[in-house]
Formats: structure tokens, sequence, C-alpha cells
């Protein structure tokens, strides 16, 4: 597969680039993970609580009489309490995965990423040192040349006034 950026980049710059990619996809996938598994825990809850209230509507409407019903209704609810806290447990639970899976991710990706921005940083260096030898180089020639014109200059400048002498 032809890859666009590999034309225009580094081999230490597609390193970084490869780098943070991985990095980045394997977050996602964990966070997609995370979200996936609430959206399960979320289903579960829906699901039981439509079973547990059908059950309910159909005892009361098996029911014969007023009183038949109200006691299977005080009978059948269940405490809402523990429903809320065996969800927001289950949703801790989640989190905490969550969490200690990005940790590691990142504890697993960080060794790569830094070792492919000092490659970066020192490959900037040594183009930057190396321009910056260039550029003075490319002064000291124009410097050069710009003096070889002053001395000619310098020397005619003191010869003439020895030829006036001479005339």
């Amino acid at each position: 597969m032809f890859n666009f950026f590999s034309t225009f980049t580094s081999p230490a710059l597609q390193a970084q680039i490869d780098a943070q990619m991985s990095l980045a996809m394997d977050i996602s996938k964990r966070m997609f993970d995370s979200v996936q598994k609430i959206n399960e825990l979320n289903l579960q809850v829906v699901t039981t609580l439509y079973k547990e209230s059908l059950v309910s509507a159909q005892q009361m409407f098996a029911s014969n009489n007023k009183d038949q019903s109200v006691t299977i209704e005080a009978d059948t609810p269940p405490p809402v309490a523990e429903k809320v806290r065996s969800y927001q447990q289950h949703l801790q639970n989640i989190f905490a995965e969550a969490q200690a899976g990005m940790t590691l991710t990142l504890e697993s990706h960080v060794p790569e990423t830094v070792r492919a921005s000092e490659e970066v940083a020192s490959e900037v260096i040594q183009k930057v040192s190396e321009e910056a030898m260039k550029a003075i180089q490319l002064q000291t020639q124009v410097l050069e040349q710009l003096a070889v014109p002053a001395q000619v200059n310098l020397e005619r400048a003191e010869e003439e006034p020895s030829r006036k002498a001479e005339q």
C-alpha cells in the first residue's frame, strides 16, 4: 500500500507518526470496549425491568379482585435502592477496568513514543546544525567575495598618489 506521507517525511518522523497512531488506536479500542460494556449493562437493566414489569402486570390482570391486585403489587416491587446500588457497582467496575486498561495501554506505548520523539528531535537538531553551518559557509564566501573588490580598490587608492607623484 502506498503511503502518501512517506514520500515527504523522514524515517524518524514516520516512526513518530506510527507510534502516535498506534497509541491513539489502542486507546480508542479500550474506550470503545468500555462504552460497549456500559451499553450491555444498560440493556441488561432495561431487559430486567421490562420482564419484572411484565410479570407484575400479568399477575395483576390475572387477579380476580382489587384487594388481590394491591397485595400482588405490594409483594412484587423489588427494592429500588438495591437495584440502583448494584447498577452503580457494575458501572464502577467497568470504569475501573477501563482505567486499568488505559493505564496498561499507555505504559506499553510510552517508551516507543518517547524513543520516536527523541529520534525526531535529534534529527531536527542535526538538520538545524547542518543548515546553520551551510549558512555560515555561504556568508563567509559572500564576505570573501565582497572583500576582494574592496581590497583591489584599496590597493588602487594607495597606488594612485604614488602615480600622481611620478607624473
